[in-house]
């Protein structure tokens, strides 16, 4: 008898409000509608709302597709032909119109459907629409990959930029007249040791903008360094130097056992400015050699990387010094279970939580733009961007430990006549010390890697340097950078893993 009361007291179904068919129908036109009317309302709101998005979606990727047409049907068939990775996301849909239909037919029968099949086809659909709005398209990276591997490799081994070798340079060279005039230039004097260069003739005139060739010169070389290659260079009337260019190379020539070399060579052309592209111009012709090269030493880049790269430690370590001294009283404030003794200290509590999430969710690179504009470039703006940021997401770190405490020692100190202050100091601190260093080490791990790049925005650190090497092509110098990046992370979560065994 008591097995049949209880079977009485089970609450049964309510009925549908329309009949199976009927319900299916509905949920064709309006997805989700059938399984409301079948009493299933959650099932169908999401059902609603889930499709809503999707087609929403869809229909974004087809006007994208055929931007210039009008009409649906028109941009429909033109999205198809050019897209049609479209035509496997319309077949889904389909698919999933009738699948919702079928679902809604159960419903309104009171059969019970596991909800795996439709919340797979949600899925495919989702996974299908974001393959195609990333533009995932795996064949690049196969046939391009050799493209990118001259630069990747630069990256990953670039050590020959970190050491550079001093080299000493000798050069001589001899005066050109442009143009000839009736009072001739006169030949380099011979120099006794020391390299120097004698042209034949001692003017002439540059080639011409419509492509004629210049005068041709004979440039002799006297004293060099037996087999050292020397290049021949130029100096015009405004001091600019340019290396000679035969056939889209460099001219260069090796002196023989002697110290000599013979080489004829075209009149460049070159561009001057009007105030010196008439007239009596005298310009140079050198060749310059490579004396002598010294002792392995730090490139610059090398010194730039080390410099920067401490930088950027220490604004992630005086953002996380900062962040932990405003984020510790914030998130008592912020704390549910320590400000719900009134209305005022609940008004504070929510008052400081939409504070704390409004500055979390905006990301430190817009803080970093921000205090660019305030304090101007520097390691200071990143520095108040990253304490900025570390504020809101330690005191809601922090607040979350606090409201995951332990009841019974508060209520301990309370009973003993104990005010706000000391139930906080006795009951509340003990206990959320070892999660407090915890994520305090974890933020400090964070304002580091956020540290280098911050320094894109002008914000300080090593950032700043890597965004120009890479815009300058210089991937061996930005490799240089990306690894003392990595090699002060992977640093950090060594000593951060020694504090965690210590407090934790």
């Amino acid at each position: 008898m008591s097995n049949l009361n209880d079977d009485d007291n089970i609450e049964q179904p309510k009925p549908s409000l329309v009949p199976p068919f009927l319900a299916a129908f509905v949920s064709l036109i309006i997805p989700g509608l059938g399984q409301i009317l079948a009493r299933a309302v959650s099932r169908g709101l999401l059902i609603f709302f889930g499709m809503g998005t999707i087609l929403g979606l869809a229909v974004w990727r087809f006007i994208l597709a055929a931007p210039r047409d009008k009409g649906a049907l028109a941009i429909f068939k033109k999205a198809l032909r050019l897209e049609p990775f479209l035509i496997l996301i319309t077949l889904i849909i389909l698919i999933l119109y009738i699948w919702i239909a079928r679902d809604a037919y159960f419903a309104a029968m009171q059969i019970g459907s596991k909800p795996f099949g439709l919340s797979l086809l949600f899925l495919v659909v989702f996974f299908a629409l974001g393959w195609q709005v990333s533009e995932i398209n795996p064949v690049t990276i196969l046939t391009q990959a050799d493209d990118a591997w001259p630069a990747l490799s630069k990256v990953i081994w670039p050590w020959e930029r970190a050491i550079e070798y001093p080299e000493e340079f000798i050069s001589g060279g001899a005066n050109i007249r442009v143009p000839c005039t009736d009072e001739a230039l006169a030949p380099t004097e011979p120099v006794d040791e020391a390299p120097y260069v004698i042209s034949f003739p001692t003017c002439g005139e540059l080639t011409a903008q419509d492509g004629t060739p210049g005068t041709n010169l004979t440039i002799i070389g006297y004293n060099f360094i037996s087999g050292v290659e020397a290049g021949i260079r130029w100096t015009d009337p405004n001091l600019q130097t340019f290396r000679h260019r035969l056939e889209g190379d460099f001219v260069i020539v090796t002196p023989d056992e002697n110290g000599e070399f013979q080489i004829d060579v075209i009149m460049p052309y070159r561009l001057l400015p009007p105030s010196r592209a008439e007239g009596d111009m005298i310009w140079e012709i050198s060749a310059q050699q490579v004396s002598s090269v010294g002792k392995p030493q730090a490139s610059q880049e090398l010194k730039l990387a080390i410099e920067k790269i401490i930088e950027t430690i220490f604004i992630g370590m005086m953002a996380t010094f900062f962040g932990i001294i405003l984020a510790v009283p914030v998130s008592f404030l912020a704390a549910r279970n320590l400000m719900s003794g009134s209305q005022v200290t609940v008004s504070i509590y929510y008052f400081t939580r939409t504070i704390m999430n409004i500055v979390r969710s905006i990301e430190p690179l817009i803080w970093a733009i921000i205090f660019v504009i305030a304090v101007g470039l520097g390691p200071f703006a990143g520095t108040l961007a990253l304490t900025a940021h570390s504020v809101a997401a330690l005191g809601k770190l922090y607040s979350e430990s606090i409201e995951s405490i332990e009841r019974g020692p508060i209520e301990a100190i309370e009973a003993t006549g104990a005010n706000w202050l000391q139930t906080v100091v006795f009951a509340v601190i003990p206990q959320i010390i070892p999660p407090f260093v915890s994520f305090t080490i974890y933020r400090w791990d964070i304002n580091v890697r956020m540290s280098t790049i911050i320094g894109a925005v002008g914000g300080g650190g090593i950032g700043f340097l890597l965004i120009q090497w890479i815009r300058l092509t210089d991937y061996r110098a930005a490799g240089i950078a990306v690894w003392f990046i990595a090699i002060t992370v992977a640093a950090l979560d060594f000593f951060s893993a020694k504090i965690r065994e210590r407090f934790v």
